[in-house]
């Protein structure tokens, strides 16, 4: 058989709407018989920059039309209805480029694809860096990046460095960018699956795709932006894959195969995964229909013997944003600055529908009036909260085996997993929602066993021995909405001041006041788990 190349990426149409945000660092010059683009450091520095500030902010119009869809659609649930509103609400607080819409302002990635005929003379990643860390130090993001110091020992590098830059070289006379700020919650739902060709039929697939479904779960804030990538040449191909679909990088891609073994979308399977997911009943975090927004399924070749498949989101903060550096400038995607359009002038005061609790009465009197609803029961919480996550637990637990028990804020307060962005000035918080509750499942029986963390929030569902753990000493998980950490941080707390820990920053623990908070009971003291009563219907 001759000689005959076939891509594996088939060159996409490029449909972005893009503003120019500078003319200059950019030129022309002749070498030989070519013009190539010179771009400068100062270029890359303020594309990176530019990027990182706008996706820490604003959201892409096509992702708000369909939070808009999901209130205009008769068959969403209540709850759908009630997520969708507050993640509008805190979208347009965070247009106003204050509060970013996320506390966790994430990983910076940058996926450069530099024609052939662009020139720099420098080291690109030196000035995307620059431009990362420039967006860190001024806006109110937090820094997340743990440097190793030695194999179990770290420290915050206190600049959100380093970034993921990986630069690819094109033909062409355009440099054109990719950027993300990918958050611990997402992309710990990133998943590869080693499986084989018995997958690879109708029966198969489908039961495969419910299993991944359910495991996915409500910790990575629903609705999702999901990816599978069936195939792959290698298994770091395939999740690389996963997370450009999950960004609508590949949404151009050619939709059937063909011999040469091109990448192509199957947007049948698509629709089929769609959905099962609508059938889940996971919906919106708290049960209905909304689990996903959509659903790119991305077909590569493959090995014989292999049979990766890689899985992945973006959640309600989706943080994508293209750039490109041409001989006219220095370009950025277009994101939607007036998300209120999107959002109905009329709506019921969601906060009539639910039970308000006072943080303010002893926990005990609390438990009772808990005790006395529902699971799934919305709640509005007043008062009150300590503020601990990971670090704090495991400082907690070192105290409890050393003999010391747990402190009497543990006993007296309900906990809430989370930590803060930075806070704007002349507010009281930054913007501050809640982070994945499972991490802090190992610590739930002993914590409770000493009357400790008897009323815990944060978000996504808990395993089998926090269900137990609460109904043997009679303790509550209340789920916050995962995503509207700039309405919460803005709206909701009141007031913030370090309580313990301080040497840990962000990590510390915390006292809150906050009013009319948002929560559902999910785990209850006599062992019900609103999760895991529909997940059973699957």
């Amino acid at each position: 058989m001759s000689f005959t190349y076939f891509p594996l990426y088939e060159k996409q149409k490029d449909n972005t709407q893009y503003r120019k945000i500078s003319s200059e660092h950019v030129s022309t010059q002749k070498i030989g018989d070519r013009e190539v683009l010179v771009v400068a450091p100062e270029a890359l520095e303020l594309i990176a920059q530019e990027a990182l500030s706008d996706v820490s902010h604003l959201l892409r119009s096509a992702h708000l039309q369909k939070l808009e869809h999901i209130l205009q659609d008769p068959e969403s649930s209540a709850n759908d209805r009630f997520v969708a509103v507050d993640l509008l609400k805190n979208a347009i607080i965070a247009a106003q480029m204050e509060f970013p819409s996320c506390q966790d302002t994430g990983t910076a990635i940058v996926v450069g694809k530099k024609g052939e005929s662009v020139f720099t003379g420098f080291d690109d990643k030196e000035y995307l860096s620059k431009g990362v860390y420039n967006t860190y130090q001024k806006r109110n993001l937090r820094f997340s990046q743990m440097a190793p110091i030695t194999f179990f020992d770290e420290k915050n590098t206190g600049t959100n460095l380093p970034a993921q830059i990986d630069i690819y070289a094109e033909k062409g006379d355009e440099y054109h960018f990719l950027f993300l700020a990918k958050g611990g919650g997402s992309a710990n739902k990133s998943y590869l699956h080693q499986k084989t060709k018995a997958v690879l039929n109708p029966e198969g697939f489908e039961k495969f795709v419910k299993e991944v479904l359910v495991s996915l779960g409500t910790a990575a804030c629903p609705p999702y932006h999901l990816a599978f990538c069936v195939g792959g040449t290698s298994a770091e191909e395939t999740l690389k894959i996963v997370k450009y679909a999950s960004a609508g990088y590949l949404d151009g891609l050619p939709t059937t195969g063909s011999e040469g073994g091109r990448a192509f979308r199957d947007v049948e399977m698509e629709k089929k995964v769609e959905q099962w997911a609508r059938e889940s009943g996971i919906g919106a975090q708290f049960g209905g229909k909304y689990f996903v927004h959509d659903v790119r399924v991305i077909r590569l070749p493959r090995h014989g013997a292999s049979c990766p498949i890689g899985v992945g989101v973006s959640c309600s903060a989706d943080r994508n944003i293209r750039g490109k550096i041409t001989k006219e400038g220095i370009f950025l995607e277009q994101l939607e600055l007036h998300p209120e359009q999107y959002l109905p002038n009329h709506l019921q005061d969601t906060a009539a529908e639910a039970i308000s609790i006072d943080l303010n009465q002893p926990i005990e009197e609390t438990l009772k009036i808990l005790s006395s609803l529902k699971v799934a029961t919305r709640v509005m919480l007043n008062g009150p909260m300590i503020v601990a996550r990971d670090i704090a637990h495991s400082k907690l637990k070192e105290k409890v085996d050393r003999g010391e028990g747990v402190p009497d804020y543990f006993k007296q307060y309900a906990v809430y997993y989370a930590g803060p962005a930075k806070t704007p000035k002349g507010y009281a918080s930054g913007s501050f929602g809640p982070t994945t509750s499972e991490r802090m499942d190992p610590y739930v029986d002993t914590f409770q066993s000493l009357r400790g963390s008897m009323i815990m929030l944060g978000k996504g569902n808990r395993s089998q021995q926090v269900t137990d753990a609460c109904k043997k000493h009679g303790g509550f998980y209340l789920g916050s909405i995962g995503g509207p950490a700039a309405r919460l941080g803005k709206e909701c707390i009141t007031k913030v001041e370090v309580l313990d820990f301080p040497e840990l920053g962000m990590e510390s623990v915390w006292k809150i006041e906050v009013k009319d908070f948002p929560a559902f009971i999910i785990v209850d003291d006599k062992g019900n788990d609103f999760f895991k009563s529909f997940l059973k219907k699957v």
